[in-house]
């Protein structure tokens, strides 16, 4: 079977309006597999409009990487002939529209109860902060969770706040997966609903299923700080003679006697092991006693360059990698280049061109969409009032008059 050059959610439509990481995130992933994703935005752009980084003209980065491919329509929110435009997007279309997801629930026009006025199958996926409706990002769910007193230098007494987003990307996927779960539900006859998920919950969830909640309760202990060590099994970071640092894994059996094989500390690891009537081909064993399973490799490390030992380790298929920066992998690192796949150097108006990805996945009997940059603020204004809603040149016309719609194509100081 040859593959579609249809997308795998091709004809599909969504509704978005959002702010933040999760749930734009949850948008560009559908509409990198084809869905047509239409962000709803302020006219002026939003809460996340101007967010960090920023171009060198002062264009948000942070908006342009998770608005790729959507349709942007910009309105006045805070005017009511603005919400029900909004609220007709939604509404309007056949049997692959009526989904709208959102993190900016808007009680008495964008939750469930009131667009199913509209639509009767409407499906509405939304994100909370936490369950009782509180605003929470990963920075204070992180806190309010420990994770942060596990993470940073041993022995430290200072909290560490994570600079990756985790539960927004958690939980911007259990959107996609959640609006998808709703649309098979939907399809098999039994109507829309409304689905709720909070930003902790995910977090809640994801740590119960680490063991982190069982290991406090049973061991009647906090896991402490481990640096840059792999809990649980051996994983160590190393300062080589060229002062570069790398990381180096022995979580599985293969792994632990392909790292000991390559630095040639067999002999050591087995005087170890009679010494402590222990075998490190348990992985917790490696981790129980890391400390003189590191003192034996330190020298190794310290002798040798990066440069020195690369291709040995590559050519025996160690799990290694050295810590660089993001400009230095941008540089050096082939993944993250046009030699990839999923990448292609894509101009965005306004800002520039990058090296923009795709999505990551690929499906076996449909073409992988190449990355599109994301939209103009109110780029497809005209197009989706004309389309969707089904409103004439005349009456979008009065709309953007009036400044109850915007579009960069219309200039009203020219009118």
């Amino acid at each position: 079977m040859g593959t579609w050059q249809m997308s795998i959610l091709c004809g599909m439509r969504v509704v978005e309006s959002s702010a933040f990481v999760a749930v734009p995130l949850a948008g560009m992933t559908l509409a990198q597999m084809g869905a047509e994703v239409i962000r709803c935005d302020h006219i002026d752009g939003g809460l996340d409009f101007g967010r960090w980084p920023l171009s060198p003209n002062n264009r948000s980065l942070f908006w342009a990487g998770l608005n790729k491919g959507k349709k942007s329509v910009a309105i006045n929110l805070k005017s009511s002939e603005g919400r029900e435009l909004i609220s007709e997007i939604i509404a309007a279309g056949g049997t692959e529209s009526g989904f709208f997801i959102t993190n900016l629930t808007v009680p008495g026009w964008t939750d469930y109860e009131s667009l199913k006025k509209l639509r009767d199958d409407v499906i509405v996926v939304a994100l909370n902060g936490d369950r009782q409706g509180y605003p929470q990002v990963d920075y204070t769910v992180n806190a309010s969770l420990g994770i942060p007193y596990m993470t940073g230098p041993p022995n430290s007494p200072e909290p560490v706040a994570h600079i990756l987003p985790a539960w927004d990307i958690i939980a911007g996927n259990m959107c996609v997966s959640a609006l998808l779960a709703a649309e098979r539900h939907r399809l098999r006859g039994f109507g829309g609903q409304s689905v709720d998920l909070s930003l902790k919950d995910v977090a809640s969830a994801t740590i119960g299923h680490l063991g982190m909640i069982a290991d406090v309760t049973l061991n009647d202990m906090d896991r402490k700080k481990y640096g840059n060590a792999l809990y649980g099994a051996y994983g160590q970071d190393f300062v080589c003679a060229d002062n570069r640092r790398i990381m180096v894994i022995a979580l599985t059996l293969r792994q632990w006697k392909k790292l000991i094989s390559a630095t040639g500390i067999s002999e050591a690891v087995t005087a170890l092991e009679t010494e402590l009537g222990v075998s490190f081909n348990d992985e917790g064993m490696r981790w129980q006693f890391r400390e003189r399973i590191t003192k034996l490799l330190l020298p190794w490390f310290s002798e040798r360059r990066v440069s020195d030992f690369r291709d040995l380790f590559n050519r025996k298929g160690l799990t290694w990698s050295e810590f660089r920066t993001v400009k230095e992998a941008l540089a050096n690192d082939s993944d993250l280049s046009t030699d990839n796949p999923l990448f292609r150097n894509v101009a965005y108006p306004d800002i520039g061109e990058f090296l923009t990805p795709a999505h990551p996945v690929e499906f076996g009997n449909v073409t992988r969409n190449a990355p599109v940059p994301s939209p103009v603020l109110g780029a497809h204004t005209e197009e989706i009032l004309a389309s969707v809603v089904r409103l004439s040149d005349r009456d979008i016309g009065r709309l953007l008059e009036t400044g109850v719609v915007a579009s960069p194509n219309y200039d009203v100081t020219n009118e």
